[in-house]
């Protein structure tokens, strides 16, 4: 049996290239032989993927963290090859959901080689220049992408000290944003700190931002923390950890088929990667991907 196996060698520092003998080795001793392509950016991931769906193959295992995996969506969703994760990441949120397991490369890799293929839900998002993007965790506006978009402009400090230093200078700044959304066709006009769509129920490693969200469901879960000040956020964002956010009164959780969102200056990111500014439209995409999943949650 041959299979490609497609790397992203700067997911996790640098982890995914590390764990490429490994993952090479577990998956001889199965009489797989792996193609192995190195990536250099994200065009080349898209490139490679876009290939071995072209060419008919049954599947194509991706070695990398979340933001490697949404690359290879965008080429892979409502197709016939499979994807096969193995996690590589900092984070590896769509890994947990999917019930692959973490931190034992040579595991993930046999299962996404040989394990049984079940298609899911993908979030569908589309911006106001007609673009389509697709996303497989979580996609999220407002405080955390700012986050985001802060500690990409930065040199420094590396790893995760980069993101506590964006966070604390994005909380110097701050203030709620008012947003105007439709869900499910009914209007919704209200602060938020952030808003975020889930259709698998983690990001940033682990944080249950929507804790009820299931690829398998049909819908997606929206969390809206609503506008708070600073000092009260601080006291409820930290619970996203255990997914008890949800319980506090400054939480709005909602279940929807599409959502339209508005906000002033605002930028949406899904999966961990950039997507652009508000408005967009965001929709459940049943049954969109074909994909090896884990029998429990990891």
């Amino acid at each position: 049996m041959r299979i490609t196996l497609v790397v992203n060698p700067a997911s996790g520092r640098g982890r995914a290239q590390r764990i490429v003998p490994a993952v090479v080795q577990a998956l001889h001793r199965r009489g797989i032989h792996a193609e192995i392509v190195l990536t250099h950016h994200g065009d080349e991931v898209r490139s490679v993927v876009r290939r071995e769906r072209d060419s008919g193959a049954a599947r194509v295992l991706v070695c990398g963290g979340d933001g490697t995996l949404h690359l290879a969506i965008q080429e892979l969703a409502w197709g016939t090859t499979a994807l096969g994760i193995i996690p590589a990441g900092t984070g590896d949120d769509n890994a947990r959901t999917l019930g692959i397991p973490r931190g034992n490369p040579e595991a993930a890799a046999i299962l996404a080689a040989t394990g049984d293929v079940e298609t899911i839900d993908l979030g569908g998002v589309r911006l106001a220049d007609g673009t389509q993007r697709y996303f497989l965790g979580v996609m999220s506006t407002g405080f955390d992408s700012l986050v985001n978009e802060r500690a990409n402009r930065m040199r420094w400090p590396h790893g995760s000290a980069r993101y506590l230093v964006a966070t604390l200078g994005e909380l110097r700044t701050f203030r709620p944003v008012p947003y105007r959304a439709i869900l499910d066709g009914e209007d919704v006009h209200a602060e938020a700190m952030l808003v975020a769509i889930g259709n698998g129920a983690s990001y940033g490693g682990g944080m249950k931002i929507c804790p009820g969200a299931d690829p398998h469901d049909g819908l997606l879960e929206i969390t809206w923390i609503h506008g708070v000040k600073t000092r009260t956020f601080l006291r409820v964002f930290p619970k996203v950890f255990s997914g008890g956010h949800v319980t506090s009164p400054y939480v709005m959780t909602r279940r929807v088929r599409s959502a339209h969102l508005d906000a002033p200056g605002q930028l949406a990111y899904a999966d961990g990667e950039r997507v652009g500014p508000l408005p967009l439209e965001v929709s459940v995409e049943v049954e969109a991907l074909p994909v090896v999943r884990g029998d429990t949650p990891a």
